[in-house]
């Protein structure tokens, strides 16, 4: 039998069909965001990514509801589809792969492409030779920041095509086997979120001072009481509060040749990482040009770096020289103040960066509320026995975490092998016809 390249070395034992032959390939559109009418009174479900993130786990069920919905003038003023249940749609942009089949009529975005199977094939199968891709989407995805999986490639994609009772019947089994696998991996993920939320409690006791003996009222917004012994400071008064810039980008010279390490938007993943203090290396570089003719400013290592647009309240220490985005404010210690012991009272402030943002799409803090600040600060003895415990701690729940994801890595790649071998007929599914 001829192989399709994701099926790797082995053949399929079934004949290999290009999907476009046994399936309707269809697109999605965004109808224009401009126009109130067309999002307001809506009953179209419009499909996005954050609804196949809402499924459990990788099961067969169809997605019924979406977070977002189109009005039926949205649909007919714009180049949208309403796709047909049982349609599987796949997301060939930004999270790549991302699939689901539909029980009801849906409209999608243009990141997705919709398959709506025909006759001789199984939308549960088909789903589960979607998720058997993920090696080859991954090798047709194109792009640096944004990637794409581009329409030829989706043209030529092929697939196994067993007998409709077989593929029914894989559909069973392995609803029931991913089901399980699933079940497992859910209950390590909720364990690894325990123990992160245990470590986030426990690093604002810390910071707080809540088990330091006597205690006397605090002038902070969001802490009632501190150590009789702390002190309530405008953090302005302990660290030099700096900001950021993006050098233009109508000018290519300040973004090649880079070698200046230049936080942005895209290092926010890294940062969200409850164990990690230092930053030491960027996805962006900037210029010593693009340095010089702009805003932006190189700040020494050491400095601490808080985001306060988008993902407002994640915090990290540059762990050599860098500039920032004007999506980030900074703070230069004084000798009063140690770097890391102000990157966990950051992080601990989560529920003030929320009270202080504003904005629904485009979350911001501004600067006079960063100005406002106002942080525990104890002896800076005391400052440097508190982020001991915090390291001792922070590495032994680390350990914990690190077994857990290393256990949901293994089940998951089985749970992958599983669908891959089962759709390509590399192992037998019971009651599978030949």
């Amino acid at each position: 039998m001829t192989a399709a390249t994701w099926i790797g070395g082995a053949s399929s034992r079934w004949p290999v069909v290009p999907i476009r032959r046994v399936c309707r390939l269809g697109t999605g559109h965004t109808p224009d965001r401009t126009k109130p009418e067309y999002w307001e009174d809506c009953n179209v479900p419009w499909v996005t990514v954050a609804d196949i993130h809402g499924l459990d786990g990788s099961g067969l069920a169809p997605l019924m509801d979406t977070e977002q919905k189109v009005s039926e003038l949205g649909l007919a003023n714009s180049a949208a589809v309403l796709h047909p249940t049982e349609t599987v749609m796949v997301s060939r942009t930004a999270s790549i792969g991302f699939a689901c089949r539909i029980g009801r009529p849906m409209a999608t975005t243009q990141a997705f492409i919709a398959w709506t199977p025909g006759p001789e094939v199984d939308s549960r199968y088909l789903l589960l030779v979607v998720k058997a891709m993920k090696s080859e989407f991954d090798r047709l995805a194109h792009g640096s920041t944004h990637l794409t999986i581009y329409m030829p490639d989706i043209e030529g994609l092929k697939m196994p095509l067993p007998p409709l009772e077989t593929q029914r019947a894989i559909a069973d089994t392995l609803d029931v086997e991913t089901s399980r696998l699933d079940a497992l991996i859910d209950k390590k993920r909720r364990m690894v979120r325990l123990l992160e939320e245990s470590f986030s409690s426990w690093v604002f006791a810390e910071v707080t001072g809540r088990e330091a003996g006597q205690q006397q009222p605090s002038t902070l917004a969001w802490v009632d009481w501190i150590p009789s012994a702390w002190r309530s400071v405008p953090l302005r008064y302990a660290a030099r509060l700096g900001t950021g810039h993006t050098p233009s980008r109508t000018h290519p010279e300040y973004w090649v040749d880079c070698n200046v390490p230049w936080i942005s938007l895209f290092d926010v993943g890294a940062m969200r990482d409850p164990f990690t203090e230092v930053t030491s290396t960027t996805k962006q570089r900037i210029s010593d040009l693009g340095l010089a003719n702009s805003s932006a400013v190189l700040h020494a290592a050491g400095t601490v770096v808080l985001s306060r647009t988008a993902s407002v309240g994640f915090a990290t220490i540059m762990g050599n020289a860098m500039a920032v985005s004007q999506h980030f404010v900074t703070w230069t210690c004084g000798e009063d103040l140690l770097p890391e012991y102000l990157l966990y009272v950051l992080r601990a402030m989560r529920q003030e960066w929320e009270s202080l943002q504003v904005g629904t799409t485009n979350v911001t803090v501004f600067m006079p509320d960063l100005y406002a600040v106002r942080i525990p600060l104890p002896p800076l003895m005391e400052q440097e026995q508190i982020v001991a415990r915090i390291r001792r701690r922070r590495e032994s729940v680390r350990q914990l975490v690190s077994a857990l994801e290393s256990q949901v890595s293994l089940l998951v790649e089985h749970r992958q092998a599983i669908i891959t071998a089962a759709v390509t007929g590399e192992i037998d599914v019971p009651w599978a016809a030949a």
